[in-house]
């Protein structure tokens, strides 16, 4: 019969293994929670097992917006300068039709320059009428002809913008005051070439002639 007694460990016998045991202990802990994410990181974020959905370019829908932007642009700064171009014709045709009416500077420099030839000429005209036609009549026919192609140009002008819209973008309308410009150059326009065409072969205003 074995009489031997164990003997029981003391307390530092006991804080020793203890202290032993606690960095074992951690390490493991550290390698345990180094191992979760690796593990979650290998399933896929859909949770779906595919693939995920491949997002459109980032520039696309940028791009097709910015192309419709620059279309549009272009068409509104065509229509505006096809409409600037038909008010200032408009304009410039009432101009050339109301100077025509009243008598313009190179009308009135020609019809001095052909009164000077007719004096020159009168010099040898042998009768009244001849020295009359020479003096005068070649030059108011002068001044009509000149003012008569003013009033004609400021018609065809008119003319071109009101007709302007029939050949050129569908739907297009000229604003109002563009229209009514350009029907008052028609007019002035057409009373020019009738008085002026009668002026010319003095039908309208015929040559004095003198008493023989």
């Amino acid at each position: 019969m074995d009489t031997t007694k164990t003997l029981a460990p003391t307390a530092a016998e006991t804080d020793a293994a203890e202290e032993q045991a606690a960095p074992d202990t951690a390490a493991a802990t550290t390698a345990a929670e180094g191992a979760a994410p690796a593990d979650g990181a290998t399933e896929p974020a859909g949770g779906g097992g595919g693939p995920p959905p491949a997002a459109p370019p980032a520039g696309a829908a940028g791009a097709v917006a910015g192309e419709f932007d620059v279309d549009a642009a272009d068409g509104e700064d065509s229509g505006q300068g096809s409409g600037v171009g038909a008010a200032a014709t408009s304009i410039v045709a009432a101009g050339l039709g109301l100077i025509a009416l009243s008598g313009s500077w190179v009308s009135r420099v020609i019809a001095e320059r052909q009164t000077l030839i007719g004096q020159i000429e009168s010099v040898n005209a042998t009768t009244a009428k001849e020295k009359i036609a020479a003096l005068y009549g070649d030059a108011w026919h002068m001044t009509a002809l000149v003012n008569g192609v003013l009033s004609t140009l400021a018609l065809l002008l008119a003319a071109f913008v009101l007709a302007r819209p029939a050949f050129g973008t569908p739907g297009r309308v000229l604003p109002v005051w563009v229209r009514s410009v350009s029907w008052a150059a028609v007019a002035l326009g057409v009373l020019g070439v009738l008085v002026f065409g009668l002026m010319y072969f003095d039908l309208l205003v015929a040559l004095p002639t003198a008493a023989q």
